[in-house]
C-alpha cells in the first residue's frame, strides 16, 4: 500500500524541480520516488558495509591483534604486489 510523504520546500526550488522532472518526462512525484529509492538503496548498501567492517574489526580484536599489527600486515601485503 502506497503512503504519502509530505515535505515542505521553497516555492522556487519546487518549480525548478518540477520543470526538470517534466524535461525528463516524469512527474515531480515520480522523480521524488526515484530519488528516495536510489538514496535508500545506496544507504542500505553503506549500512551493510559498515556492519561488515564492524564484525571484521570485532573478530580481529578478539584474536588479540592491535591496530599496529593490522597496519603492518597491510603494508606487507601491498609490498608483495609491487
Amino acid at each position: 500500500m502506497k503512503k504519502q510523504l509530505i515535505i515542505r520546500i521553497d516555492e522556487e526550488l519546487k518549480n525548478k524541480f518540477s520543470k526538470i522532472a517534466r524535461i525528463e518526462g516524469k512527474t515531480a512525484s515520480e522523480k521524488v520516488r526515484e530519488l528516495v529509492s536510489t538514496y535508500t538503496a545506496e544507504n542500505d548498501f553503506a549500512a551493510a558495509v559498515d556492519s561488515l567492517w564492524d564484525r571484521i574489526s570485532d573478530k580481529i580484536e578478539s584474536r588479540g591483534f592491535k591496530p599496529e599489527d593490522i597496519d603492518r600486515k597491510i603494508k606487507e601485503a601491498r609490498s608483495r604486489k609491487k
